[in-house]
C-alpha cells in the first residue's frame, strides 16, 4: 500500500493476539532478486504491538533506508520480504557464547551500537558477525571493552 499510494494500512482485525498484544523489536528486510534492497528495524519495541512495529518498519525499509532509493511500484513483483521478531537480548561475556546461525549480536561501546541478525548468507563465523556488527555501529572491532549481547529471532519469510 505504501509504495503504490503512500498510505499506511490499518492493523487487520483477525491477527493473533500475540501480534496485537505483545511488543518486541522487529527487523524488516527486503530483497530484490536475492540482493538486499532495504532493511530497517528496532532492537527494542517502539510501537504498541508487534503488528505496528512490523508495519512501521516495513514502510521505513521500503522508503527510508539511507543506503537505497525508495522502492518503486514496478519493483514489487521482484521483492521478497523477511520479518525478524527479536527475542529479549542477553548480555554475553565471551565470543564462545555466540553461534552465527542461532544468535544475532549487538555490540555496544561508548554510546555506539551495531546489530547483526543471525543466519545471514555470507556470514559464516562469529568473527565475521562481530566485525560487521561493530562496523555498522562505528565501533572498531579490535577495541577492548565492547559489550556484547546475543538474541534469537523468530523469522518469517
Amino acid at each position: 500500500m505504501w509504495v503504490k499510494e503512500h498510505r499506511r494500512i490499518q492493523t487487520a482485525n483477525d491477527l493473533p493476539a500475540e501480534m496485537t498484544e505483545d511488543k518486541a523489536g522487529v527487523f524488516v528486510s527486503i530483497h530484490e532478486n536475492g540482493e538486499l534492497r532495504g532493511c530497517i528495524g528496532t532492537i527494542r519495541p517502539v510501537y504498541g504491538s508487534i503488528a505496528q512495529e512490523i508495519m512501521h518498519n516495513a514502510v521505513s525499509a521500503s522508503s527510508e533506508d539511507p543506503r537505497f532509493e525508495p522502492i518503486q511500484k514496478e519493483e514489487l513483483p521482484y521483492l521478497n520480504i523477511n520479518v525478524d521478531v527479536l527475542k529479549q537480548p542477553e548480555r554475553i561475556h565471551s565470543r564462545s557464547e555466540l553461534d552465527v546461525k542461532r544468535y544475532g549480536v549487538i555490540c555496544t561501546k561508548s554510546g555506539r551500537q551495531g546489530l547483526l541478525l543471525p543466519n545471514l548468507d555470507g556470514v559464516d563465523t562469529v568473527e565475521q558477525q562481530i566485525d560487521i556488527a561493530c562496523r555498522k555501529g562505528g565501533i572498531d572491532p579490535d577495541e577492548d571493552d565492547i559489550v556484547m549481547q546475543r538474541f534469537e529471532v523468530v523469522r518469517h519469510v
